[in-house]
């Protein structure tokens, strides 16, 4: 199939490393798995940050306008080089999406959409637009595919009908984290001398972005979870960077002796530090379900990480590592101390996460899944 996609949120070829990023790629690289060509249809971010309606009419002008051309263009074509589904990731009140429906409808193509989200307190106040369009967007959709569970009930009112609502796991490439856990000796050796930690110490991590909200308020409460653990030897690597690393840095001040900041790190250089550590911590708060808590699971580590959005669905409690109730930094303290005692304990949990990931979150799975929901939204 050929495949029109578009992340209204975050451009898959944006110079700023996130998440959204991540996993837009990764569905390209799904489809591409899979046999199916993949073409960009708009690089238009759609996301208005403060509730400005002026900015928010000018997107939508201007999503219009793109639509227009994008339709004109692929009229054009011979009818056997045309799209057969216009695919779009990640849309919310925030950052509609002003161009896939009318394209699809256009070419009598089939919307489909990856991981919306829809909030009824939306319905009115200054996002109201966003919030309509999405809820529009999403009656016309063929399929929707929800990423994480949490959305589900927002989005059942909207979808015209039941059968159209499906579940995919989060996903990634395995490939490079399961060689990088094979080379963990030499990784290690690696990062202990570019960080300065001490290969005698079991190392924690977290990989996120320094950004104010919900991650500063993740690393405050891992700050403070952690501190409850400075009668053990551990040291922490922070993977990131952001407007906020100055307050992260404050998070963490009171275990500011055992940890080391490794800034941000290109995504070629992450399987390596996940594979050299020892276990992944992160409160997630207010997180969608996290590419770093997977990414680590499939270099091989066990995860204490708190109970948001679709966490549980990628670490199973008690399995591949702790989730805990979010902000609870005594229960965080606790399977961490837990973990940091029990090495045996931590490698197999390690274990368990990367065979959890090999079966249910690799690309074969993730580009099987697209496949199925494609072709049963009409595609062809």
């Amino acid at each position: 199939m050929r495949i029109l996609f578009y992340a209204p949120l975050k451009p898959p070829d944006s110079p700023v490393p996130s998440g959204d990023r991540r996993m837009a790629r990764l569905i390209e690289q799904a489809l591409r798995h899979g046999g199916h060509t993949v073409e960009r249809a708009a690089r238009l971010r759609s996301l208005d940050i403060a509730g400005d309606a002026d900015r928010q009419a000018r997107i939508a002008m201007l999503g219009g306008r793109l639509s227009a051309r994008l339709i004109a263009r692929l009229r054009r074509r011979p009818f056997g080089e045309r799209p057969h589904a216009f695919l779009t990731y990640h849309l919310y009140y925030k950052a509609p999406d002003w161009i896939g429906p009318s394209v699809a409808a256009a070419l009598s193509i089939p919307y489909v959409v990856i991981e919306a989200s829809i909030a009824e307190k939306r319905a009115t106040g200054a996002w109201a637009g966003g919030h309509r369009a999405v809820c529009q967007a999403m009656a016309q959709a063929r399929a929707a595919i929800s990423v994480n569970p949490a959305d589900e009930d927002g989005l059942r009112p909207y979808v015209a009908a039941a059968e159209r609502l499906h579940r995919m796991p989060p996903f990634l490439d395995a490939g490079p984290f399961a060689q990088a856990a094979h080379d963990r000796i030499a990784h290690r050796r690696a990062v202990a001398r570019a960080f300065d930690l001490d290969p005698g110490q079991p190392w924690l991590l977290a990989v996120a972005m320094m950004r104010p909200g919900d991650k500063l308020a993740s690393y405050r409460h891992l700050g403070a979870a952690l501190a409850r653990c400075r009668d053990r030897r551990w040291q922490l690597l922070v993977v990131g960077d952001g407007l906020a690393r100055q307050d992260v840095a404050a998070a963490l001040a009171p275990v500011a002796a055992s940890v080391r900041m490794a800034g941000l790190r290109g995504e070629a250089e992450l399987p390596a530090l996940y594979a050299a550590c020892d276990l992944f911590v992160w409160p997630a708060i207010n997180e969608a379900y996290g590419m770093a808590i997977l990414e680590a699971q499939a270099a091989g580590l066990p995860a204490v990480v708190g109970d948001a959005g679709g966490v549980g669905e990628i670490v199973s409690h008690d399995r591949t590592g702790f989730v805990l109730p979010c902000g609870d930094d005594d229960a965080f303290a606790g399977a961490v101390a837990a973990l940091l005692d029990d090495p045996d304990r931590r490698r197999a949990m390690g274990a368990a996460a990367r065979a959890k990931v090999a079966r249910l979150h690799d690309l074969d799975a993730a580009s099987a899944a697209l496949t199925r929901v494609l072709a049963a939204a009409g595609a062809s």
